[in-house]
């Protein structure tokens, strides 16, 4: 009698894609290189009391304590400003969680999980832990802000669905 009860299937709009456990993966990597990097950079080389550490001529480790959104701007100094951004990270990230969950293409999946890695760590944990984002690649003077792990990640993913979106053949395009 055992053998004549069917499994219960999941519904079809709950089961996680092989696309999405490849967006969330890439996202855990994100989170991990920006967290351990953060780590070593505030704990290892205590950096924010200590000069700027040269690398090459072109590169430097230089401490910044980043209250604002990207590079600085709009600045959240106060706790109301700082959990205002933690809610909007929190929103930003749902919805980059569900986008993640009905990716199409692994090209899509790379680029949310990026993106969605890059908001976790600078935009959530970051700014719940420790009140604002810890920046520390100086690419001075040929990029002109300091940034981390997380906000290259961010870049990549927003600049590969940039190009992703100039180079998919439009929908009806001959080849």
């Amino acid at each position: 009698m055992v053998d004549d009860v069917e499994p219960i299937e999941q519904p079809r709009a709950f089961r996680v894609t092989p696309l999405a456990l490849m967006a969330y993966a890439i996202a855990i990597v994100v989170v991990a290189l920006d967290q351990l990097s953060k780590y070593w950079v505030l704990q290892v080389l205590d950096l924010p009391h200590r000069p700027p550490i040269k690398v090459l001529p072109f590169f430097h480790l230089s401490f910044v304590d980043n209250p604002g959104v990207s590079f600085g701007l709009l600045r959240a100094d106060t706790p109301a400003g700082r959990w205002i951004l933690v809610l909007f990270a929190l929103v930003f990230i749902a919805v980059l969680a569900v986008l993640a969950w009905r990716a199409a293409s692994a090209r899509m999946a790379v680029i949310l999980g990026l993106v969605l890695g890059g908001a976790l760590g600078n935009n959530l944990i970051d700014r719940v832990r420790l009140g604002s984002v810890t920046d520390f690649l100086d690419f001075h003077p040929i990029f002109p802000w300091v940034f981390n792990v997380a906000d290259s990640a961010i870049t990549i993913g927003v600049a590969l669905y940039l190009l992703d979106s100039f180079i998919r053949p439009k929908d009806g395009a001959t080849t």
